[in-house]
């Protein structure tokens, strides 16, 4: 495949952004809008391949940071890549790890200590102390390893190294996010380091992509990430910023919930190239999210939620969230859903599920992620089918009302 990525719209709805269409890359399509499925470690927890592949499964997203540290960009590489090292074939996903630096070093828990652009010296000087385990400046982020406490620096090239080690067939630039606990001068810093941390990455994944030309290899993908909070203005000025740049698609990032998705999703993407593909990081926890996130032009969404609500329990079903562990199912030989169509739902009872949870038996987390996970993948195959044939409002009305009550629902419907 000569081309890292391409992208086909087949349908638009008229009077939203929502669109349907195809990305594909060397390793095979997804079709759009579509859920990409949580796949931290290079597995998604509890899961086989065959089951993710089963219940409707695309494509995966893996994590940077957590592979770099376990088993490392040298065995990922080694093995040729993500998708023969976790025996999968279909498209996948990287993020930059830049959030995990921040989050997982643990700088939203003890706070991140920053460095203007005249301070910055040499970054390996960075002084590290017992309250400020996550430490930026402009050259990268120096944070502490969540396994063994070694200090490590991250910075968009190597970022992009590790990445390209993994060999997915999607990459994320590297980008500084803010918590939503962050004041406006802070954000615009971040942001503004997220540009110039764009630019580098894009340019380290150019000359990595002409190293990839050189061995006959396939060329890999890139997005830039779209910063700015829940300011309009900054949000605006990201995108502006970004569309500039020679980016495969667009990853949007800090986004809270349903509240934010209908403004920043459309302040951002009125803005980014229309005829190239948008991403949701880290939503699609609450079905509401990709409802509106689809209305308002987002194409893919990626969330490990779905699988560690399951493992905790927390089943979806149309008429709402279950717990499974409650009591009132011990009895209860119901499927979880009897309109599910997973592997769960076909084979066995809530009463079964509800007595492996109590029981503390690992196939509850199994039979659990496989529905919880089938049941989200499903629902956005479903919103892109009602793009198609131009029910995407009735659908959502119908689905919403019935999941969320008819009062709760209209913080959603419009």
């Amino acid at each position: 495949m000569n081309q890292a990525l391409n992208f086909t719209i087949t349908k638009k709805l008229e009077g939203t952004m929502a669109r349907s269409g195809v990305i594909s890359t060397p390793h095979g399509e997804i079709k759009t809008p579509a859920f990409i499925v949580g796949g931290t470690k290079a597995t998604v927890k509890t899961l086989t391949n065959e089951q993710v592949i089963a219940l409707g499964g695309q494509s995966v997203l893996a994590n940077t940071y957590h592979l770099m540290l376990r088993p490392g960009a040298e065995v990922m590489a080694a093995a040729g890549g993500i998708n023969k090292f976790m025996n999968w074939s279909g498209p996948t996903f990287t993020d930059s790890g830049g959030f995990q630096a921040f989050s997982l070093g643990m700088a939203y828990k003890k706070g991140i200590d920053t460095v203007s652009h005249s301070e910055k010296g040499d970054a390996a000087q960075a002084v590290h102390s017992s309250t400020q385990l996550a430490k930026v400046n402009d050259e990268g982020v120096k944070f502490q390893s969540h396994i063994n406490g070694e200090l490590l620096f991250m910075t968009p090239e190597n970022s992009m190294e590790v990445q390209h080690a993994i060999a997915a067939d999607i990459h994320m630039s590297f980008d500084e996010p803010t918590s939503p606990l962050a004041g406006r001068d802070y954000i615009k810093q971040a942001m503004d380091r997220t540009h110039r941390w764009a630019e580098r990455s894009l340019k380290r994944h150019q000359e990595l992509n002409a190293e990839h030309i050189q061995r006959g290899e396939c060329l890999q993908a890139l997005y830039g990430i779209v910063q700015g909070a829940r300011e309009e203005d900054f949000r605006k000025e990201s995108a502006q910023f970004l569309s500039q740049l020679d980016f495969d698609g667009y990853a949007i990032g800090g986004v809270f919930g349903y509240l934010e998705i209908p403004q920043v999703i459309q302040w951002v993407n009125e803005i980014l190239p229309e005829d190239k593909p948008k991403h949701l990081l880290g939503l699609g926890s609450q079905p509401a999210d990709l409802f509106l996130g689809v209305q308002y032009g987002t194409d893919t969404f990626d969330c490990v939620a779905p699988t560690r609500q399951a493992r905790n329990g927390a089943l979806f079903t149309y008429d709402g969230r279950i717990n499974i562990r409650n009591a009132r199912f011990c009895s209860d030989f119901s499927p979880i859903d009897s309109e599910c169509d997973c592997y769960t739902c076909q084979n066995y009872s809530r009463a079964y599920i509800n007595h492996l949870f109590r029981s503390d038996e690992i196939l509850g987390l199994t039979l659990a992620s496989i529905h919880n996970e089938r049941f989200v993948v499903r629902t956005v195959d479903n919103i892109r089918d009602s793009i198609d044939d131009g029910t995407f409002f009735e659908y959502k009305k119908r689905f919403l009302e019935r999941y969320y009550g008819p009062e709760q629902s209209t913080l959603f419907l419009d």
